[in-house]
């Protein structure tokens, strides 16, 4: 039996790079993409990191982007989703097993395959530049845990590895742990670093060389396993398909402050209509939302309000329609009239697949006619575009949308914003 072998391929500085596609006379220049409404930065390409920390709020550093000659972008979800879909199926058809980890990663098994592994890897990284335009890096492991290391290491030393590094070598492995400090393992977060660095343990060499057992009675059988995945013992395995998630939430906050209810509860129709749709194709029903409503965290100028309600819905459904109107419910339950508020959610709780719950006779359910048109709108809106058929009180346009003032074209999904190529 072959010995267990894992590739794991991360797009580099995805979202920026999705903007590079399209626009190749960004090809040297810095970039930075924003998070909703331009709040803060969320992605940096890598000339643009030595100038920009990330989560940076973009009206404290305009000024000193135009100084670096550093150009921002709105996030462009649509282009985003689209590329990573076209990434993604091109290594569908190159490996025999993929796990979407991420947007813009994923891990693949090369366990016993005919053709060598690193040559393989070189193979696929050049195919995905030249049919996306996305750059990537690829690390290959024994472990799902090594290959994330290895796969820092082939965007870390690009120039020298040519973006692969495979360290399945015990030899050129434990070269690599010793290298890299314990933060950069896969699931250790500043707290965990904290604890660690108090028992001495600095590098990821560090930490494989840890008693296994002893890590799993101080902290959790996640660090134990993280430890001897380091080692080279398999204790992930590569997941078919993503479980169904037992929450589901849907928030934005508003592109400008909202006083009247009306709107607020047009805002929170259009998130449950998203978190309905979210539900539906995880095949998930739920029995209750949670809504919540809040003013701006950060001026001291104004009042400041927030609170949430729960809601029980009759049934367990998906129903956008029943969705919608328990979130208005509660979102009129919560307003309070003077306060200019900036953010809302819906959050869908008591989530089950609908072979999970059993009723009784006299028990109400969801009628099947509802399933039905359920499904119809999906189908149009699949085919068509989110947001083709849409529940009549939302608004195509509305104005308090998310704010993006430096949005790209939707380059690939919509007719009218084709990338077009002049003939001068």
């Amino acid at each position: 039996m072959a010995e267990p072998a894992f590739a794991l391929i991360d797009c580099n500085s995805f979202y920026a790079s999705c903007e590079r596609v399209f626009r190749p006379d960004l090809l040297r220049t810095p970039i930075v993409v924003l998070s909703n409404n331009d709040g803060c930065v969320i992605a940096r390409s890598a000339d643009a990191k030595p100038f920009v920390k990330m989560g940076a709020l973009f009206h404290e550093i305009r000024n000193d982007l135009k100084r670096h000659g550093i150009v921002a972008f709105s996030s462009n979800y649509a282009l985003y989703g689209d590329m990573s879909e076209r990434v993604m199926a091109i290594l569908e058809s190159r490996f025999p097993a993929v796990e979407v980890y991420s947007i813009d990663e994923a891990f693949a098994d090369v366990s016993g395959l005919t053709e060598q592994a690193e040559p393989l890897a070189r193979s696929v990284r050049a195919e995905v530049q030249q049919k996306t335009g996305i750059p990537v890096g690829i690390g290959i492991a024994g472990t799902k845990t090594l290959a994330k290391l290895a796969n820092h290491a082939a965007k870390r030393w690009q120039a020298q590895t040519g973006g692969v590094v495979d360290i399945r070598d015990p030899s050129r492995r434990d070269k690599l742990l010793k290298a890299l400090p314990v933060a950069e393992v896969w699931g250790i977060g500043r707290r965990m670093q904290a604890h660690l660095e108090a028992m001495q343990v600095k590098s990821a060499w560090d930490l494989a060389q840890t008693d296994a057992w002893t890590l799993r009675k101080r902290f959790s059988v996640v660090v134990e396993k993280t430890s001897r995945e380091l080692r080279g013992i398999p204790c992930l395995d590569l997941e078919d398909c993503a479980p169904p998630k037992q929450e589901i939430c849907s928030s934005r906050s508003f592109g400008k402050r909202l006083r009247e209810l009306p709107p607020i509860q047009e805002a929170v129709a259009a998130y449950a209509t998203r978190a309905a749709e979210k539900l539906r194709n995880q095949h998930s029903v739920c029995q209750q939302i949670r809504v919540s409503l809040r003013t701006g965290l950060f001026n001291p100028d104004e009042a400041k309000y927030a609170n949430g309600i729960l809601c029980q819905l009759p049934y367990p459904t998906d129903d956008t329609r029943l969705i919608i109107q328990a979130a208005q419910d509660g979102i009129a339950r919560l307003y309070r009239p003077g306060f200019a508020y900036a953010k809302a959610q819906v959050l869908l709780l008591g989530l089950c697949q609908r072979n999970e719950y059993t009723t009784d006779l006299f028990t109400p359910e969801q009628p099947i006619r509802v399933d039905q048109l359920m499904s119809v709108l999906d189908q149009i809106n699949g085919k068509w575009g989110r947001g083709t058929l849409r529940p009549a009180r939302l608004k195509a346009d509305p104005d308090w949308g998310m704010r993006r003032e430096m949005l790209s074209p939707a380059y690939t999904t919509k007719l009218g914003e084709l990338w077009t190529v002049s003939a001068s």
